[in-house]
């Protein structure tokens, strides 16, 4: 096992003799041991990050170490990683046992090590009974378990993941982030896994680095994400459904938030607004939906038209039209409004989020 370390990490591609940066500056610590997650959406850079760590892209300025090492010019094979791609790469001829094994027979390491490895990471993944089958005979799910026993068996410094569980069905990806959840706790490699999936980032990783545009927006363990986005754009990409987002400012008395999109006013005493928040600065107010609740008209509710009801079973969502503003609640799935229905809104005062108008940065 070892620590990852990115100091000042960037990539930049040319084009048509211009310089476009894929990556800026990225300075991160994996610690030992830690299952690091990078999530974001597609084009945000995070694999162009992974693939630089594991060697298959060069990097453009800064510094990487594995352990104590810096191995900016080291060749992948040098590293001391092994990667997990999200199409398999398989060997379409090999047997599962040879697919397992190949590694280790480049690396020339004897027969009987070879065999002992890859029996004992077979039985880990309930891959034994399969080891004389072909890729083309497994399903998904046991192409992936191949996939993942390729880079055990190495018994590597660090794994990589590169989007591993995007092939697979609802259903099996469920059973798979299970499946990688429980190796890691077995098997306590330093981990750097890449998804567009939040719910994969929240439930795998010890840490969470949300990226957006090449950039870093936040590094934090999964519930501080929830709990504290840094900005709009973390508060709105971790949570599903995501956070209602209502652009306004403090009014004149001090005492409500007024939306600039719509003729909405959102009640909301002065304990409950961040320190030297001023009448008339432009903010945006972040309202989870599980915060919205159904209540009694009165000073402290807000009235909102009911557009959509999504029943789930276990809780609903509903999509809302509050004095022009749109919103999102979710409630608990026995008893819910119908379309058309008006209703009153309140929300929790502790459960609001600030953020400034214009850098769209969280306010403490």
């Amino acid at each position: 096992m070892a620590r990852v370390t990115l100091e000042g990490i960037r990539k930049i591609y040319e084009e048509r003799g211009r310089e476009h940066v894929v990556v800026h500056g990225i300075d991160l610590t994996v610690q030992d041991g830690e299952f690091l997650v990078l999530v974001g959406p597609s084009g945000c850079g995070k694999s162009t990050t992974l693939r630089m760590i594991a060697g298959l892209e060069s990097i453009t300025s800064g510094t990487l170490r594995i352990g104590d090492r810096i191995v900016n010019e080291v060749a992948a094979r040098d590293r001391d990683i092994a990667m997990v791609f999200q199409n398999y790469a398989l060997y379409p001829h090999m047997t599962v046992y040879q697919n397992l094994a190949f590694a280790l027979t480049l690396r020339k390491l004897p027969a009987a090590d070879t065999t002992r490895r890859v029996n004992e990471t077979a039985e880990l993944l309930g891959l034994s009974p399969l080891l004389e089958r072909r890729p083309r005979q497994l399903s998904g799910g046991q192409r992936q378990r191949v996939a993942l026993g390729r880079a055990i068996v190495r018994q590597p410094q660090v794994f990589l993941f590169d989007e591993p569980l995007s092939n697979l069905d609802a259903k099996l990806r469920v059973q798979m982030r299970r499946e990688i959840a429980a190796l890691r706790r077995r098997l306590g490699t330093t981990t750097i896994y890449v998804t567009h999936d939040q719910v994969e980032a929240m439930t795998l990783g010890d840490r969470i680095v949300v990226m957006q545009e090449g950039k870093v927006q936040q590094v934090d363990s999964p519930l501080q994400l929830y709990r504290t986005p840094a900005n709009t754009f973390v508060a709105t990409f971790v949570g599903t459904p995501p956070m209602n987002l209502i652009p306004g400012a403090i009014a004149p008395d001090g005492v409500t938030h007024i939306s600039a999109e719509g003729d909405l006013s959102l009640p909301v005493p002065e304990s409950a607004r961040p320190r030297g928040l001023v009448p008339g600065r432009a903010v945006i107010l972040g309202i989870r939906p599980e915060a919205l609740r159904f209540g009694a008209a009165g000073a402290s509710s807000v009235t909102a038209l009911v557009e959509e009801v999504e029943p789930l079973g276990s809780e609903t969502l509903v999509s809302l039209n509050a004095g022009g503003v749109a919103l999102t609640a979710r409630v608990e799935g026995g008893v819910f409004p119908r379309r058309g229905e008006r209703v009153a809104l309140e929300v929790a005062p502790d459960a609001l989020h600030w953020f400034d108008g214009s850098s769209q940065t969280r306010l403490t």
